[in-house]
């Protein structure tokens, strides 16, 4: 993956001249007075790691599988937000780790995190590294080193049991591969987020990840049926059953512990036959208003389409719609994608039934085309946003999840919060994820890139993550606590649910090696 920003550089977008003319002209943006650092300008710390623990390191997974050169260490510098990528293309490889290990097994990660646990060494789980809220950067404090633990090695599919339909996968393994070996057996774990191409299946359930499909498939943790799990205490082996009634569930302690509390070294995962049909429709409504009840309707009465996204009167006009097939602003109305997957027939029946709800609820068929064209480029908004960072505008994502009642207030208060602390801003907005009592809202930001464009997000963040609590929302639905969240998150979850944590953490990690200074508030 590009050091300095999204996926393959082989990708990357150029703006045409018509987008440029817009930045300028809408939002005052206008071209970075220092070019972006090159690759060599990347300023390092020097490894902190002590020579002892080098050797020891060394014999444990091989010497070819310890890495302190400069190009490991940059690549596993930070993950992907918007200020992570700042921070990169302005030479700054401050949280660089101290060397990059690459264990093979299980046995090896055990062995790993006992000797940094004497060493007092750092110790960041590694997959994708796609992470959008500051999860990969570990705090220095009392620590004599940080390592990143690139899971790269383990990345293989163990088994496949076609009778109950589970695959056990490590967690190294990338999401398209994973996929590729699954289709050999006409599976799939039909997970498909926006990180999709780089994102690993440790990943995937370290963050409880979402995917874009996730009205017929589900989250990623309600995939996960059984984990094995490499702490500094030992191994933690969880889930005999798809449900239990034998207690708390622990691997729910586990899901969405972004490495805080142990290594997962081993995921059983529910899969899908691959569907036999595929398709994917636009449809128009003449408010966000109006899509979102249409949208609660389908996801309380049913059936639900596999794929179901509605965007804002902004996003529809500027990022799906094509102005010049909805006219203005005010004419655009709000485009709503539905996809469907699945055997013939199944497809059809859901089809025709959310075909007649959506057209009792006022909207309008748009026909295929909107949703193929979001098919097809549904990966393609990282790159955009490097080369917008390129051009001088500052864009970011960020999400929340609310139940339907509260929907409405939670959308004002995060639009007023970043319209309050960043200069004219555009916001964008769409709800990707529906369930029955409620769904996400996931908004995109972009304003000119101030003579701090770093500080210029975080006092926006402050102020967003402020609005989020206090209007009754979760602070993240799918992108995880990190160290952007975590003051938030302490709001959340109280007091007493703080101290919960810290204690799940003393007893699995009595020295806190594991990712210190991420999600734990």
């Amino acid at each position: 993956m590009l050091w300095s920003g999204w996926g393959d550089p082989g990708k990357a977008q150029e703006l045409p001249p018509s987008v440029g003319k817009l930045l300028r002209d809408l939002l005052g943006v206008t071209e970075p007075e220092t070019p972006a650092a090159s690759f060599g300008e990347v300023r390092l710390p020097l490894s902190a790691l002590p020579a002892p623990v080098m050797t020891r390191l060394s014999t444990l997974v091989g010497d070819e599988h310890v890495r302190c050169d400069e190009d490991a260490r940059i690549r596993h510098t930070r993950g992907k937000s918007t200020p992570d990528l700042l921070r990169m293309r302005a030479g700054d490889g401050d949280d660089a780790p101290d060397a990059v290990v690459l264990p093979g097994s299980h046995r090896e990660i055990l062995d790993l995190l006992k000797l940094c646990t004497e060493h007092r060494v750092a110790v960041v789980p590694f997959g994708g590294g796609t992470s959008v809220v500051g999860g990969l950067v570990a705090s220095r404090d009392e620590y004599a080193a940080v390592i990143a633990l690139d899971l790269a090695r383990l990345n293989r599919v163990i088994s496949i049991d076609k009778v109950s339909m589970i695959a056990e996968l490590e967690p190294g393994l990338r999401a398209p591969q994973a996929e590729q070996i699954l289709a050999r057996h006409g599976l799939t774990l039909g997970h498909f987020p926006q990180s999709y191409e780089y994102a690993t299946v440790g990943g995937f359930a370290a963050t409880r990840s979402s995917g874009q499909a996730s009205a017929g498939y589900g989250r990623f943790d309600d995939m996960v049926v059984g984990l094995t799990v490499a702490t500094p205490r030992g191994t933690l082996e969880l889930g005999r059953a798809p449900k239990s009634a034998a207690g708390p569930d622990l691997r729910q302690l586990i899901l969405g512990s972004e490495g805080a509390f142990g290594v997962i070294t081993s995921l059983q995962l529910r899969v899908r036959a691959i569907p036999a049909t595929r398709l994917y429709e636009g449809w128009r409504f003449p408010s966000f208003k109006a899509g979102q009840a249409a949208m609660r309707r389908i996801a309380q009465e049913g059936p639900l389409p596999t794929v179901l996204r509605l965007s804002d009167e902004t996003e529809s006009m500027i990022g799906l719609a094509r102005p010049a097939e909805l006219g203005t602003l005010a004419e655009a109305g709000c485009l709503m994608i539905t996809g469907f997957e699945g055997a013939e027939e199944d497809v059809a029946h859901r089809r025709e039934a959310v075909a007649a709800l959506l057209s009792e609820l006022g909207g309008v068929y748009r026909g295929t085309e909107p949703g193929e064209r979001w098919h097809e480029g549904r990966f393609a908004a990282p790159y955009l946003r490097d080369a917008l960072l390129s051009a001088g505008a500052t864009v970011e994502t960020l999400e929340t999840a609310g139940f339907w009642a509260d929907l409405p207030r939670l959308y004002d208060a995060v639009g007023l919060a970043l319209r309050a602390t960043l200069d004219e801003p555009l916001v964008m907005c769409h709800v990707s994820h529906v369930y029955a009592t409620g769904a996400s809202l996931y908004f995109t930001v972009v304003s000119a890139q101030e003579e701090d464009p770093v500080a210029q997000w975080e006092r926006a963040k402050r102020a967003v993550n402020k609005a989020i609590v206090l209007s009754g929302g979760t602070i993240s639905h799918h992108h995880g606590v990190g160290r952007d969240h975590r003051v938030a998150y302490a709001a959340e979850i109280g007091d007493l649910g703080v101290e919960i944590l810290r204690a799940v953490k003393g007893r699995l990690d009595p020295y806190g090696i594991l990712n210190p200074g991420v999600l734990i508030p």
